[in-house]
């Protein structure tokens, strides 16, 4: 069990993971019900580094001092990912722009590795977007979404799987499918979904309530086009899923 914990790790993250030489098709499958988990380290890291950076100064942080700290942690945040999911984003992009209506045709651009204008204009918008709400919830000392955003984007994909055809055959996405089972996936997220009400209450529903809208739009997106997920869809919907609980939380009391 602690070993599929360990493949989340490393799928997610550049978290150096020591993992046996012969690691089974099973663990690697079963690795998709500790993304929350993963989700939850990276909640503690920015929400430390936004606070060990806020106190700092003994009058807080200026504004242009926030924008410093918050490039800073969008930073960090983006090297402990590898930048996976924007490559996915950057990739789902090209493809919706120059699929046109055709899923092969958009499938078939998803797997080509040059980065054209919409992967480039997704992800500078994507992380200029998240920049400006890190700007303000640093600014405020508002961390409920900062915490909540990368652990809801990592619980989106069980729902992603539980409830989405995997349109490629082989790679990780139907290791999930194979050795996870539907029910798992939904009680894991069902968990999740009841630690946040009861920890942030209306708080916690709001920006709860924001990011099931835009997976909701994005699986939407995602059948209409290619009748299902891929990789790289689904690094999109985490982006995307992230950003959508930041821009909540900036509009939070």
């Amino acid at each position: 069990m602690l070993d599929s914990l360990k493949v989340a790790l490393q799928f997610l993250t550049r978290i150096p993971v020591e993992l046996p030489e012969q690691v089974s098709e099973r663990v690697q499958g079963r690795a998709l019900l500790w993304y929350p988990v993963v989700g939850v380290l990276y909640g503690v890291l920015l929400v430390s580094l936004g606070i060990i950076f806020n106190h700092l100064l003994p009058m807080g942080l200026s504004v242009t001092e926030s924008f410093v700290v918050s490039g800073l942690v969008l930073l960090v945040w983006v090297l402990l990912s590898g930048a996976l999911h924007l490559d996915g984003l950057g990739d789902s992009a090209d493809a919706w722009l120059g699929g046109g209506n055709d899923p092969e045709r958009t499938l078939g651009i998803m797997k080509d590795v040059h980065a054209g204008t919409g992967a480039l204009v997704a992800v500078f918008l994507v992380l200029m977007l998240k920049l400006l709400a890190l700007l303000h919830l640093l600014l405020n000392e508002h961390y409920i979404a900062l915490f909540l955003a990368p652990i809801l984007a990592r619980s989106s994909m069980l729902l992603l799987f539980a409830t989405t055809p995997y349109v490629r055959k082989g790679g990780l996405g139907s290791l999930f499918l194979t050795h996870c089972r539907p029910r798992e996936l939904w009680l894991v997220v069902a968990m999740v979904v009841v630690a946040v009400i009861l920890f942030f209450k209306l708080k916690g529903m709001v920006l709860l309530l924001s990011a099931l809208l835009m997976f909701y739009v994005c699986r939407r997106l995602m059948l209409k086009r290619i009748g299902g997920a891929t990789g790289d869809t689904a690094g999109a919907l985490l982006e995307v899923m992230e950003l959508s609980v930041l821009m909540a939380g900036v509009f939070l009391p």
